[in-house]
């Protein structure tokens, strides 16, 4: 199987020749990597790398806005204020120059399956509000704040389009909602706020047949019906780490959407333990050997990581993935 095929036989619920393998190494260790490998497309190669996280396009605000209203209320931004803020043009197909590249250099030079990261509704906003005082604003502007979702969705869904339309593979909504134990906020409050907006993009990828994705740290274990009612296909990272067992993932879920992740950066990679690093790997692999998962990091890898202990990790994916696929 080609790269992309692999990719897509596990998303459509097949059996692959072997587990697709990828990881988000370049945002802490790309130094370390480019002084080894001269690049860090060098390391994805050396691994066979599968598929590829994108970023590029246009950001929803013009920041020259942002700054004149932020110095306008002393640094805040509430959602009355936002609405009065003009949205870029999704449309700006200059902005989109990395996503063309990526797509170049993985999808059409190597084979690989490409995904795109897209903004979702409430981490979207977060830069503009502030994690805090949105989480606040919930609860003191749930009117304004359906409004300054409503425009972020329609924003949203012309951006993936677009992505669409210059050939990724799949949509990957980044919007996360989960802390340790939980949702930041109410599941009444997902419902009513998030699900509805949310599903302005996804309806939208799934009316094209394209494959969609989120992206949502922490545990989402409340809200996951509302997951499969949105249409996602992939869920990242499923993390263990935060109470979301990957055994009841595939014994409950496996039929409805297929994981991304397994390889926990929280507990697992980037801390010197060789041994129970192995083990960890081997038991992820072993549970989804005949399907259901695209092997990856639950986020970006730590600079606490080594890159010994890196190449360490994806030698012991590379070796494994194969032994299992031939078995």
């Amino acid at each position: 199987m080609l790269p992309r095929e692999r990719v897509e036989c596990v998303i459509r619920h097949g059996t692959p020749d072997r587990m697709p393998i990828y990881g988000w190494v370049s945002a802490n260790l790309a130094e370390p990597i480019e002084a080894a490998y001269g690049s860090v497309a060098a390391f994805e190669d050396a691994y066979e790398f599968d598929f590829a996280h994108l970023f590029g396009g246009p950001g929803t605000f013009a920041g020259e806005a942002v700054e004149a209203a932020r110095a306008a209320r002393s640094g805040v931004i509430d959602p009355p204020a936002a609405l009065d803020l003009p949205l870029s043009d999704p449309d700006a197909l200059d902005a989109y120059e990395n996503v063309v590249a990526g797509i170049r250099h993985h999808k059409e030079e190597r084979g690989r399956f490409v995904y795109v990261q897209t903004p979702g509704i409430f981490e979207a906003l977060n830069g503009l509000f502030g994690i805090e005082n949105h989480l606040a604003y919930l609860l003191m502007y749930p009117d304004e704040l359906a409004e300054v979702y409503a425009r972020q969705a329609a924003w949203n869904r012309a951006f993936a389009n677009n992505c669409l339309d210059l050939g990724v593979d799949m949509i990957h909504v980044s919007d996360d909602w989960g802390a340790q134990t939980g949702l930041l906020f109410s599941t009444d409050t997902w419902w009513n706020l998030i699900f509805p907006h949310h599903k302005v993009t996804a309806d939208a990828v799934k009316q094209r047949g394209a494959f969609l994705s989120l992206h949502s740290d922490g545990n989402v274990n409340a809200v996951i019906d509302g997951i499969i009612e949105l249409g996602y296909d992939v869920v990242h990272p499923w993390q263990e780490s935060a109470g979301m067992s990957l055994g009841d993932q595939k014994a409950r879920y496996g039929d409805r959407f297929v994981v991304m992740g397994g390889l926990d950066v929280q507990t697992t990679i980037g801390f010197g333990r060789l041994d129970a690093l192995e083990r960890e790997i081997e038991r992820v692999l072993r549970l989804f050997a005949d399907g259901g998962l695209l092997f990856c990091t639950t986020h970006f890898v730590q600079d606490h990581c080594t890159l010994d202990e890196l190449r360490f990790a994806y030698d012991t994916v590379y070796r494994l993935v194969r032994e299992l696929g031939a078995a």
